[in-house]
């Protein structure tokens, strides 16, 4: 069972953040990303950068180039949806992409908040996707918001 996305108010007026998402799965992608918006715009960020990639895979090549940008992002969301087929296509791509945003995140002591889910199906991915309480986009921006709070406050 699900746990309810528990909101949090997080006041942050400066930074910048920026989200990485799919084209691919839209429905549920863009879902997470109005979601995951919304959450940054209710903190009182101003600096959102969007960057909309073909798919689940091409994520940690846009994540790098902008955790490369000076002065850097407080955090780099990633967004996508990949639903398993009859093949281990998928399972690949979803291992690939997460070491891919755990190498990245350590290298640049960047928060990679990594909302790239692998569903069995679409029943999963409306629940987590399009359902306003366990919306994964929501999470990842309040996790951005965090571990930007926890970064800062290290120094």
């Amino acid at each position: 069972m699900l746990t309810p996305v528990q909101k949090q108010k997080i006041r942050r007026r400066h930074g910048s953040f920026a989200i990485v998402a799919s084209r691919y799965n839209a429905r549920y992608v863009d879902a997470m990303l109005a979601a995951a918006e919304n959450v940054l715009a209710q903190a009182g960020i101003k600096k959102i950068r969007v960057v909309r990639v073909p798919g689940a895979f091409e994520i940690p090549a846009v994540a790098a180039r902008l955790a490369r940008l000076r002065p850097p992002c407080s955090a780099v969301i990633c967004l996508g949806v990949i639903l398993r087929g009859q093949t281990d296509h998928a399972q690949q791509i979803a291992n690939a992409v997460s070491t891919a945003l755990a190498q990245l995140q350590i290298q640049h002591a960047l928060p990679v908040i990594h909302e790239v889910l692998l569903l069995e199906n679409e029943a999963q991915a409306t629940v987590r996707c399009l359902d306003k309480k366990h919306n994964r986009g929501a999470e990842a921006a309040q996790t951005a918001l965090e571990m930007a709070r926890v970064m800062e406050a290290l120094g």
